[in-house]
């Protein structure tokens, strides 16, 4: 099993997210080159780099299952305001160079948000300004997430990732979220008959990450709120279903779900669960009070 969780990425780069990575018992992770909120980026130390490849050899953590994730703060699907959308295109371009530097392979991309345009003039937007990126060759393949449809998300569907994926030139991917793919609509208790139209439409082999997430809300609720591992309404029994598909073997998985914490007793400390969930995942059985044994082993 590949599995990690998304990590930070500081004054020690990328060094500093493998050794949170390392810190978890996990074997692959996923980092943003800086905030995802802001523009805010520190110039690419390469020492820093080596170090960081350096002890990922060491600890069988292969650079080809890292994944980078790029800030929300980019939205190729609405270009009314052509500035703003050009200014999406070229910080995107940016953070896949910034991701060439540190040898990624991957990074995963929302796929934008229409706002006020209709629907299909927003995905044909999405594969015009991919295919302005890709004009320029990369080692880094950009991966298309499966939104929850919050708002005027776009890519909640197979169909609307088909459209983005078949008007795009060059080669394109896809990262599920099961918390997204719950909220949008998907049962994932029924989940293979979504990877059957997957296969149908777009290909099994576009699949090449998978962000395992709980959800706070009920089916095609179009939230997006992550749960932690087994305490949402997807429940462990249907997310440990997905991550031990035979169709999904070797693909990265990334928990994003909440830090925890005593929101009674000590509201200002959360702690990481990535440690313990990856155990309980890798074990295959629900512990009913992992989230007190989380606080307690910070505390």
């Amino acid at each position: 099993m590949i599995i990690g969780s998304h990590v930070g990425f500081s004054k020690e780069q990328l060094l500093g997210s493998v050794k949170e990575a390392l810190s978890y018992n996990a074997n692959t992770f996923m980092f943003y080159t800086g905030a995802p909120q802001n523009t805010m980026r520190s110039k690419i130390d390469q020492n820093l780099t080596n170090e960081a490849h350096k002890l990922m050899q060491e600890n069988n953590i292969l650079l080809k299952n890292v994944i980078c994730h790029a800030p929300y703060i980019i939205n190729l699907a609405n270009n009314l305001d052509n500035r703003k959308w050009e200014f999406s295109i070229e910080f995107l371009k940016q953070e896949i160079k910034r991701c060439e530097q540190l040898g990624i392979s991957y990074i995963v991309i929302h796929p934008g948000s229409s706002l006020t345009i209709d629907k299909q003039e927003a995905l044909k937007n999405i594969a015009t300004a991919l295919n302005k990126i890709l004009q320029t060759p990369t080692s880094c393949m950009i991966l298309l997430e499966t939104m929850a449809g919050k708002g005027s998300e776009c890519g909640t569907d197979i169909m609307q990732l088909k459209t983005i994926i078949d008007n795009v030139d060059k080669e394109i991917g896809v990262c599920l979220d099961t918390c997204h793919l719950f909220d949008s609509g998907v049962s994932i208790e029924n989940f293979d008959q979504y990877l059957d139209l997957f296969a149908k439409e777009i290909g099994l082999d576009k699949i090449h990450c998978l962000h395992l997430n709980d959800s706070k809300n009920p089916l095609a609720s179009h939230k997006d709120r992550h749960a932690n591992i087994g305490f949402g309404y997807i429940g462990f029994t249907n997310l440990l279903k997905v991550i031990t598909n035979p169709r999904l073997q070797n693909i990265p998985i990334i928990l994003e779900t909440p830090y925890v914490g005593n929101t009674i007793a000590d509201k200002s400390r959360l702690y990481p669960p990535y440690k313990f969930e990856i155990e309980m995942l890798r074990q295959g059985q629900f512990d009913h009070e992992l989230l007190e044994k989380i606080i307690a082993y910070y505390k």
